[in-house]
């Protein structure tokens, strides 16, 4: 855990936060924390700082907390994700919020199971969690958006290219194409297939909405490889 991230309404008048949560457990046994001791904080969706521990308890600390600098900026990609697995999904999600992903749309493709969209991890509390768990890790305060989309052509026919506007979209798929090679800061989207990739009727429609076909190598990644693959290409 790089930074304790808490609510706003978790924040006193006095600008003090108090934890005995699993905050506490990793402040009090794993970085053994004494009163006087700084740390990285941040509000969730907000700024970052500082906090100084003020107390210590057998069930409880408190952080003085000084906010002075600003989220870190979002990363240029923008991810369209058939939905995967939802063991996989969580990694992925983790990995996004690691990377600064402002935005993740999830939509459904022919060679997702049905199952997958009945599945408890995707109820909102849980996709948070693993959200907050990649913000922790890589210091950040943002949480990225998550969009789901379950039908298919209705989605890529009539929504997708509002949502994409003049960025480009990039179609991450196995084959004789150029290698993925974003443009250095530019905001764009990329679009990964489930396992065993997206099927010919869904990369035309892809293309259709001017989607840009790309490789990322002669291997065949898993998408909890490819996510992070893309996004490590595609640092400003």
């Amino acid at each position: 855990m790089n930074i304790i991230l808490f609510d706003e309404t978790e924040l006193s008048d006095t600008g003090r936060v108090a934890l005995g949560d699993h905050r506490f457990t990793h402040l009090q046994q794993v970085l053994k924390v004494q009163p006087g001791d700084q740390v990285r904080v941040g509000v969730i969706g907000g700024d970052r700082g500082q906090g100084t521990i003020q107390a210590i308890n057998s069930e409880y600390l408190e952080l003085e907390v000084n906010l002075d600098a600003a989220p870190l900026p979002h990363h240029p990609t923008t991810l369209l994700l058939s939905l995967p697995r939802p063991k996989m999904l969580r990694r992925v999600l983790r990995s996004c919020a690691e990377f600064g992903v402002g935005s993740v749309h999830i939509m459904n493709s022919y060679r997702v199971e049905k199952s997958f969209w009945q599945s408890p991890l995707l109820h909102p509390e849980r996709l948070r969690q693993a959200l907050l768990a990649g913000l922790e890790r890589s210091g950040n305060t943002l949480l990225p958006e998550v969009h789901f989309h379950k039908r298919f052509k209705p989605f890529v026919e009539d929504e997708l290219a509002a949502l994409t506007g003049a960025e480009d979209l990039y179609i991450a798929h196995p084959g004789n194409h150029s290698t993925f090679d974003a443009p250095n800061g530019t905001p764009h989207w990329v679009a990964v297939g489930p396992e065993g990739g997206f099927i010919p009727y869904e990369v035309e429609s892809l293309n259709a909405q001017g989607g840009i076909l790309r490789s990322l190598g002669q291997h065949i990644l898993s998408v909890d490889t490819a996510v992070p693959t893309i996004l490590g290409r595609a640092l400003p």
